[in-house]
């Protein structure tokens, strides 16, 4: 009998210190499908973004941008676009150190990377809102082209992806599968 006794407060105990879960693991199948289509081989391919740091950059600025304006049109969503946004940083961050740059430097990058994806969010918003022809400006302005590269493949790719992402259910959404 003394040995039940002592699990049960040990269990208590594990309960009351445990910390509680990370609300933005629920949006980490998100955050991995926003980067498997930024990284599409039809964005570099096809229509000739940089396969470049930048290039890479711009697309997964584009791709979340898109993710964010979907997901700011549903109640629920809308409280979660800053526990997605906080993944972005997270990994920004591990991937600047990973390029070298060093802790004293890191926030000061964040920071210009975080302001970069605001200016992105407004830009691919007047796209969707305005047509391709707004997209396109959006593009030239925002995504690093090759030589060859075009503006309107992007845009028509990315209007595309606005489209499928405004028939994808909150659910579907939050487990990263975006509608065909």
């Amino acid at each position: 009998m003394t040995a039940e006794r002592s699990i049960v407060p040990m269990n208590l105990l594990a309960r009351l210190f445990r910390s509680p879960p990370d609300p933005r693991e629920a949006l980490r199948p998100l955050w991995h499908r926003v980067v498997e289509v930024s990284r599409e081989p039809e964005w570099y391919a096809g229509c000739g973004v940089a396969d470049t740091v930048a290039g890479r950059f711009d697309m997964i600025t584009a791709v979340l941008a898109l993710v964010l304006l979907r997901m700011e049109k549903d109640g629920d969503l809308a409280r979660e676009t800053s526990l997605l946004t906080e993944l972005f940083v997270s990994d920004m961050d591990a991937q600047l150190r990973e390029l070298g740059v060093g802790d004293i430097v890191v926030g000061k990058h964040i920071g210009k990377l975080v302001g970069s994806l605001g200016g992105r969010i407004t830009a691919y918003l007047g796209g969707t809102l305005k047509g391709r022809e707004r997209m396109e400006e959006a593009v030239q302005r925002n995504v690093t082209l090759t030589a060859d590269g075009s503006a309107v493949c992007v845009a028509d790719k990315l209007l595309c992806l606005a489209e499928r992402l405004s028939r994808t259910g909150d659910d579907a959404l939050r487990a990263g599968a975006i509608a065909s």
